[in-house]
């Protein structure tokens, strides 16, 4: 017999697509892990994620298992037989061209294997094709950008960017008006050209990564909701914006804050180091996985860190330990004296100690909020992507750090341009002000997390669109 007073078990079945290059597929799982334990026992939504097999290996290898999350192999694109022809972002076109057909491909074996539809698209925002899969399919279409507000805004109003500045005749050098600030776009008047990134108007506008980002632009308005790594009180003008142009835009994070990850292995001992330094005294150094400073920018912050004697910590891929001068490495890391060089770093341990004073790095959007987690000022290097606009946001909208060259340029380490940042942050009365002012962020993103705080609520409502009825479905013949 059945109970007809029992409610009845909602069920609903969330394809999750995965981005497989740089930082994003991890983010994506961090935010679906979260909904995964927020949904209640008597419902019974599952999440397929569809990935690489490489990317799913490395994501969920160091993953608790869970039991409503899947992962789902995908194609990587690459043709069998084929030769690699050495062009930029050549692993990056091969899977894109063959992404909606990999993706629906792997949707049947999911549909299959669970014996539930498809009810919601929850994506990485790049795959901009997402808005037709999701019209076909009758369901909701959730997408995530996984940097920062700043960066989603200028894409978003990249044809309006076009318009308006004069675009260089070549596809590849910056424009002639390089450092005219986007007082056209609400909450970027800070913003110079030169900041914005490759492929909105300079860089080969044509390749892959600029297309797809740019028609992401143009298709995101149709998405369901678009939600980030970010709290709203963090630029509180972008959000406004972002929320008039969007269906739905919500700050759901910063996740690390939201859903602490467990600690990282300090395999190389460096909180035992921190603990014997003085308060806002060390210089944590770091450029994350994909780029590094080219051999000589390396040896000035070497040569900057001799010259200063300030205490570090500087984590860096051992194979570029021989760029370094002659025995430094030697001298500091292994009698532990000044500082140490290590190949791997705990990063969010370190930055949340109160050892540290100044975080220097690539200015990663990731990076940047475990910067302001920690409540650490940052000398910003940034190298490509939307690096150089967060480092802008950092200098002069945020006021939480410095550039190496406050006048625009080329941004390199040069030995007197470190030293500087590093006495100015560190020793100086701005630098004072700069700690005052992240450590006012952070808990301003403490609050957000917390108890009916605005990344609160909006986890709930995206947790909502996900997981109440009416859904409507998508049926395979």
């Amino acid at each position: 017999m059945i109970n007809q007073t029992q409610e009845p078990k909602i069920q609903h079945h969330v394809a999750v697509l995965a981005f497989p290059f740089g930082t994003h597929a991890a983010p994506l799982l961090s935010i679906v892990r979260r909904l995964a334990a927020a949904v209640p026992p008597n419902n019974t939504t599952v999440f397929s994620f569809f990935n690489t097999c490489h990317s799913n290996s490395s994501i969920f290898s160091s993953a608790a298992p869970n039991d409503n999350i899947k992962p789902y192999n995908v194609s990587d694109g690459v043709p069998e037989g084929y030769q690699f022809q050495g062009k930029p972002q050549e692993k990056i076109e091969l899977f894109v061209k063959a992404a909606p057909q990999s993706f629906r491909e792997a949707f049947d074996v999911a549909v299959r294997e669970t014996g539930k539809e498809v009810t919601c698209l929850l994506t990485d925002a790049f795959f901009w094709f997402a808005a037709d899969m999701a019209q076909e399919m009758r369901v909701p279409w959730l997408s995530f950008w996984t940097a920062g507000p700043t960066s989603l805004s200028a894409h978003l109003y990249t044809d309006l960017i076009r318009s308006t500045l004069t675009l260089p005749d070549a596809n590849y050098g910056p424009p002639s008006n390089a450092k005219q600030k986007l007082e056209f776009i609400p909450g970027l008047s800070k913003v110079e050209v030169q900041d914005l990134p490759e492929g909105i108007v300079f860089g080969n506008l044509d390749s892959i990564f600029p297309s797809m980002l740019h028609q992401m632009g143009q298709v995101l308005p149709r998405a369901t909701l678009v939600f980030i790594n970010s709290f709203e009180e963090l630029d509180t003008t972008i959000t406004q914006d972002l929320k008039s142009k969007l269906k739905k835009f919500l700050n759901v994070g910063p996740l690390n804050l939201a859903s602490p990850p467990p600690p990282s292995a300090d395999v190389n001992g460096c909180i035992p180091w921190l603990e014997k330094q003085k308060a806002s005294s060390v210089a944590y150094i770091s450029f994350g996985s994909v780029m590094v400073p080219p051999p000589e920018e390396l040896v000035a912050i070497a040569e900057a860190l001799q010259g200063s004697g300030v205490p570090f910590i500087w984590s860096l891929r051992e194979n570029s330990w021989t760029h370094l001068p002659k025995g430094f490495v030697e001298e500091r890391a292994k009698k532990l004296q000044q500082g140490m060089v290590v190949s791997w770093a705990p990063q969010t341990e370190i930055l949340s100690h109160g050892a540290v004073g100044v975080f220097v790095t690539h200015c990663g959007w990731n990076s940047l909020l475990e910067s302001i987690e920690g409540g650490v000022p940052m000398i910003c290097r940034p190298s490509f992507g939307d690096q150089r606009l967060n480092a802008r946001m950092v200098q002069d909208g945020w006021e939480i750090g410095v550039g190496l060259e406050e006048g625009g340029g080329e941004v390199t380490f040069t030995r007197d341009a470190v030293l500087k940042s590093l006495d100015l942050v560190l020793n100086q009365e701005r630098g004072k002000r700069m700690r005052e002012r992240i450590k006012a962020l952070n808990q301003l993103a403490k609050q957000a997390v917390g108890p009916k705080g605005s990344s609160a609520d909006n986890f709930k409502t995206l947790f909502d669109d996900i997981t109440s009825p009416p859904v409507q479905t998508h049926r395979h013949d």
